[in-house]
């Protein structure tokens, strides 16, 4: 029977979902802790009586929430004591590390600490609890318990591995617990890309933007608190200049390093791509691309497949490739093999040109990309297309007019 030492409030209070409509409204809520104990797995007591302790006592003083969009302020992580950890390493096989983040409606993401950064307090939990159970020769997990990325490339390389299990709703310990024990092989890819600082995001030089107007507001108090009373913007403006380069757009079209890129994501196994074929090399109506998937590992499991297409630039500019489909195999027993094929359409090849107002695939050469992240591309291939296709032509119905422009500050 392993013993778990589970370290990080997180693991004592989990995060089911986000603030305001990315909550999630469940009839109850599994932590990890007592996933892990559901499935018979023995956590430590006097770690679980120290967290219960400070969660009971830190709640007593905070002040409360403010609705559904501005839950209580997050509790401080616990600062551990090196010599608990160490005697923890002592007595306990495995060691996990939960880091809890919540954002959502009505709460924006910030670049600071305790939120896109890790405190010094989570830090300083992460590398001094993976030492000392690797100095026992024991491994070290963490679950991050997050709405949002935050950063990992300074500290990723300290524990065994990293579970990335969002904010998973009510079933979220017993789901955690599934994925940690192996009765449930992790097939997920990354949605976002997880970037090495937060200034390497385009947007990072120009968001939140700035107010233009404030208003101050009165929140009653509630359980005999006193009322409070704050700022909140109520007009505010910002330019979003990023263009056609979003997300992995941008990072992979100018090579930007990252901690995890966008479609990342690893199982108990491991998938070999062969045999790409191309139904035609010239692209008419349609073009179908077909790729052998196989489970080279000793476990089932399942893959994520991705078709990136690399498209000629044209007269439009175009970034260095762009998702175009995605398909999951089947549970795969381990030396199966499966065919996955894709579709490409005129819509699949074109960009939108703004100086006609219509979607155009251009002419030329393009290159299919088969992959298992936008990075990690194993299989390739090519076809052109004689000439410009207009897909579609759509109405110009948002115009900024003159007046709004002489409105802005």
């Amino acid at each position: 029977m392993k013993k778990i030492a589970a370290f990080g409030k997180t693991s004592y209070e989990i995060v089911t979902g986000g603030t305001g409509s990315g909550d999630v409204n469940e009839a109850y809520s599994v932590a990890l802790v007592e996933g892990l104990q559901k499935a018979g797995y023995t956590v430590n007591e006097n770690l679980e009586a120290m967290y219960s302790g400070y969660l009971k006592t830190v709640a007593e003083g905070r002040p409360v929430g403010r609705g559904f969009f501005m839950p209580r302020t997050p509790v401080p992580e616990l600062t551990l004591n090196p010599e608990l950890v160490n005697s923890m390493a002592e007595v306990n096989d495995i060691a996990v590390i939960t880091i809890g983040r919540n954002a959502g409606e009505g709460r924006d993401r910030t670049p600071d600490e305790g939120d896109f950064l890790l405190t010094p307090e989570e830090r300083g939990m992460i590398e001094m609890v993976a030492t000392a159970f690797h100095e026992k020769s024991k491994k070290a997990v963490v679950i991050l318990n997050i709405g949002g990325v935050v950063e990992t490339a300074s500290w990723k390389g300290l524990p065994d591995a990293i579970l990335l299990a969002w904010q998973p709703g009510q079933e979220a310990g017993n789901s955690i617990t599934d994925i940690l024990g192996g009765a449930v092989n992790p097939s997920g890819k990354l949605t976002a890309t997880f970037t090495v600082k937060y200034e390497d995001v385009p947007s990072a030089k120009y968001f939140p933007g700035k107010a233009t107007k404030t208003e101050v507001s009165q929140m009653p108090g509630r359980d005999g608190q006193p009322a409070r009373t704050y700022e909140r913007v109520t007009e505010a403006e910002v330019t979003y200049e990023d263009g056609i380069y979003v997300g992995y757009r941008y990072f992979n079209t100018f090579n930007v390093p990252v901690s995890y890129a966008f479609g990342y994501g690893l199982s108990y196994t491991t998938f070999e791509y062969s045999n790409i074929v191309l139904s035609s090399g010239k692209f008419r109506k349609n073009l179908t691309v077909s790729v052998d998937v196989k489970n080279t590992g000793d476990v089932a499991g399942r893959e994520v497949v991705q078709l990136y297409l690399s498209a000629p630039a044209g007269n439009l500019d175009k970034p260095s490739e762009e998702l175009k489909g995605f398909g999951k195999t089947r549970l795969l027993a381990p030396g199966e093999v499966q065919t996955l094929t894709f579709e490409l359409t005129p819509g699949s090849l074109s960009s939108f040109d703004p100086a006609s107002s219509s979607w155009i695939a251009a002419s030329g050469d393009y290159t299919v990309m088969i992959g298992a992240s936008s990075t990690d591309i194993r299989q390739t291939g090519t076809f052109s297309l004689a000439r410009d296709i207009t897909v579609k032509t759509v109405s110009r119905a948002l115009i900024p007019s003159e007046t709004i422009n002489e409105l802005k500050p």
